[in-house]
């Protein structure tokens, strides 16, 4: 890619991520053009629709969570806090342009599709609960457990639980742990817990 192409290609998603960290409104290409400093044409020639250039965007923060849980010479629950602790990290430096513009579709239905930038954050969490449930003696649940620690650690629950309710970066990443892991013991006796419940009565 030429250096000017891949110069644009950087600025259209930098402006993109300025705009929705602070637009109530739905954002066009035309204003990300304008915030970029290039042509609306020079937009559409390097991506498709304002969809495309948030979903890079996503891509880049999840590559870059992808690196640290890669880095990571520990295992199980140790290293799922530590990835864990490291998004939510990311999420308030780069966290707020993620938030506005939410696809209606299902999480697991996306990521089976192959959506890329879904896949590279699921890529960085998915060695630490595959271990984490065998740390706990649990039976794998598969994508279920990323699906679980994708509701959790939604970028609008994390900016929720900071700027509404008043909990510290450290106090959130404890607490949703917590949940996490009461989370995915639930998740993986689940079809127990419905037999013994059927028993009780």
């Amino acid at each position: 890619m030429r250096s000017d192409t891949e110069r644009n290609r950087k600025n259209l998603i930098q402006a993109a991520a300025r705009l929705f960290e602070v637009s109530e409104t739905p954002i066009s290409m035309t204003e990300i053009a304008a915030e970029a400093g290039v042509s609306v044409a020079t937009a559409y020639r390097q991506f498709a629709s304002v969809e495309e250039v948030l979903n890079t965007y996503r891509h880049d923060v999840g590559l870059l969570l992808l690196e640290y849980s890669q880095q990571q010479n520990c295992s199980g629950l140790e290293k799922l806090e530590k990835v864990s602790r490291y998004w939510i990290k990311l999420v308030r430096e780069r966290g707020a342009a993620m938030v506005p513009m939410r696809n209606r579709r299902g999480y697991l239905e996306r990521l089976w599709e192959g959506a890329e930038y879904l896949l590279v954050q699921a890529n960085a969490v998915r060695p630490a609960l595959r271990e984490s449930m065998a740390e706990m003696d649990l039976p794998d649940i598969g994508d279920k457990a990323v699906f679980l620690w994708n509701i959790l650690f939604d970028p609008r629950e994390i900016f929720d639980l900071i700027d509404t309710v008043g909990l510290t970066e450290k106090q959130v990443g404890t607490q949703l742990m917590s949940v996490l892991v009461g989370g995915l013991r639930g998740f993986a006796l689940g079809n127990t817990f419905s037999v013994e419940a059927c028993r009780i009565k």
